[in-house]
Formats: structure tokens, sequence, C-alpha cells
């Protein structure tokens, strides 16, 4: 059985959701952030050199980076579900949107978290970010422009990977003028598996605001 080590408010609720989409049976280990820092605590660095969340540990092997933990799960254990058929056009745009979860897309949102984190707000690296996040945010809306999903009418994993950033953005900037993500957010937040995630994980909050649209009842 998969065991999932999940810190409170990080990239561990989607790999919950992941799994409670499919079906899969988890152990479930959690920890708590230093409640000054917001670092995670040294059990975590104990299973991993990384000791970051969220971790799996899977017939004994440990698997860290939400973008692996997700094709690792997609993989082994999704029997087709949640993505497209690998070599297809549609899968290559899926995986795209799992690496950009990651990386562009997180950068600027990265730089803003540091920069209100040392006192930096409104500071010309944090007007830069701000810049770069509104273009991210203007991407993501206009590929939600003409389907319910990132990939049309069908839900994948992509779409778990990718909700972090807008749920992030929104503790950070308002986001209503994004209308498509608005919708798209309260939509992934009605679906069964997630408000199961949110039964399992625990509170899902970022950077000490709700990272919900709406609370989860």
């Amino acid at each position: 059985m998969l065991t999932v080590h999940h810190l409170n408010d990080s990239r561990a609720q989607k790999t919950i959701w992941l799994l409670e989409e499919l079906g899969l049976p988890y152990d479930l280990v959690p920890y708590q952030r230093h409640q000054v820092s917001m670092m995670a605590p040294p059990a975590l660095k104990a299973l991993h050199p990384v000791g970051k969340s969220p971790m799996i540990e899977d017939e004994g092997r440990i698997v860290i980076e939400s973008g692996a933990i997700t094709e690792h799960i997609i993989e082994r254990h999704g029997d087709g579900r949640l993505a497209p058929v690998p070599g297809t056009d549609a899968h290559e745009r899926y995986r795209q949107w799992l690496y950009y979860a990651v990386s562009s897309g997180m950068n600027p949102i990265m730089i803003k978290v540091y920069a209100r984190a040392f006192g930096l707000d409104g500071s010309p690296i944090d007007e830069a970010a701000n810049v770069e996040l509104a273009k991210a945010l203007t991407y993501i809306d206009d590929a939600l422009a003409d389907g319910t999903f990132l990939l049309g009418e069908d839900f994948s994993a992509a779409d778990i990977q990718m909700s972090f950033i807008p749920e992030i953005a929104q503790t950070l900037m308002p986001i209503d003028a994004y209308s498509h993500i608005v919708t798209w957010l309260d939509r992934l937040h009605g679906r069964p598996a997630f408000r199961r995630s949110i039964e399992r994980g625990g509170d899902y909050r970022l950077a000490g605001k709700a990272g919900l649209r709406e609370p989860v009842a």
C-alpha cells in the first residue's frame, strides 16, 4: 500500500486528492510545519535528504517531488485513468502542464512569497513578480476559455497539479479578473474526491490565508 508523508499546507494535498480520484488505498503520515519558520520538521529529512513534502513510499521506494509523484502514481497505479494515452498530442499537452505547475508557473509566486517574508512588498523584485504572475494567470485563463478543464472536457491529473498555482496566487493578489480560472477552481473544489482529500488531510491553508475560495464544511 502507498504511504503519503503529508506536510500541512503543501502540495501533498494534491497527492492525496489524486489518490482519492483514483480510489486507491493509502496510509497517511501527517507532519506539521514549524509555527514560526514554516519549515518542514526534521522527521521528513530522516526519510530522504531533501526533507520536504510531498513524499510517498511505494513498495519500499521513496519518491519525492509532486510532478514525479504524480507520474509515478499514474503510470504504476492509474490503469489508464486521469491521463491521455502516451505518445498522443493530448499527452504532450498534459505533460507540459505537469511541468509548468512546478516551474515557470510557480517561479513568480515563490518570489512574491519570499518578498513578503522579508518585508519587500512593493519592491522592484516584487513588482517584477507581479508582472510575471499576471502573465502566468492569463496563460492559464486563456487555456480554460474553450473547455471545462485544461485538456478540454477531460479532467486529468494536470488539473490537480495546476490548481495549486491559483490557490496560492489568490492569497497574494486578487484573481477575480481571471473568470475562467475562478470557475475552474470552484468546479475542482466541488469534486467529491477533492472534498474527501480535505477530510483526510485536514485544513488546507496557504500563506496564512484560506487556500479555498469557500471553506470546505
